[in-house]
């Protein structure tokens, strides 16, 4: 007969349990793309260029590492297709204070910061604030996790 401790005992448990028997989730995908579209439709060069965040339209649109990246303008298309890896931001996309401490996290194109000439995007300002306490520290820490994190 359960009295009502081992009820307890038992119910609690059995959450656990459950989790345990639960598949594993597929890895999350290499770059941040709600809706399959990378930075949620803002031109990754123009970080570069003209020092802001600018929507890009999908007239201008590459697909690059199974997302669609959009550009206001064809230059910039150009530029992305003819190096993408100077313009794509670092870690995918993912929040890069949140991937120097072994997470993802979605984020913000008003969150930015250029380092060393490389795009590194955050959830929000406030996360952008810590993160430039110690951008060098925070890059080892991120590059040392990538791409490790999205196994997780």
């Amino acid at each position: 007969m359960l009295n009502r401790r081992t009820f307890l005992i038992s119910a609690a448990a059995a959450p656990a349990a459950f989790t345990l028997a639960t598949p594993a989730l597929a890895a999350k995908p290499e770059i941040y793309a709600p809706n399959g579209i990378a930075i949620k439709g803002y031109d990754t060069v123009a970080f570069f260029t003209q020092k802001t965040h600018v929507k890009g339209d999908a007239a201008f649109a590459v697909n690059h590492k199974g997302a669609t990246w959009h550009f206001a303008s064809a230059d910039n298309m150009k530029a992305f297709q003819a190096d993408p890896s100077a313009y794509a931001p670092q870690y995918g996309g993912y929040c890069a204070f949140a991937v120097a401490h072994g997470a993802t996290a979605k984020t913000d194109a008003d969150a930015w910061t250029i380092h060393d000439g490389k795009l590194y995007l955050n959830f929000n300002k406030s996360v952008r604030a810590k993160w430039r306490k110690d951008i060098p520290g925070f890059v080892e820490r991120a590059d040392a996790n990538w791409p490790t994190v999205l196994e997780a």
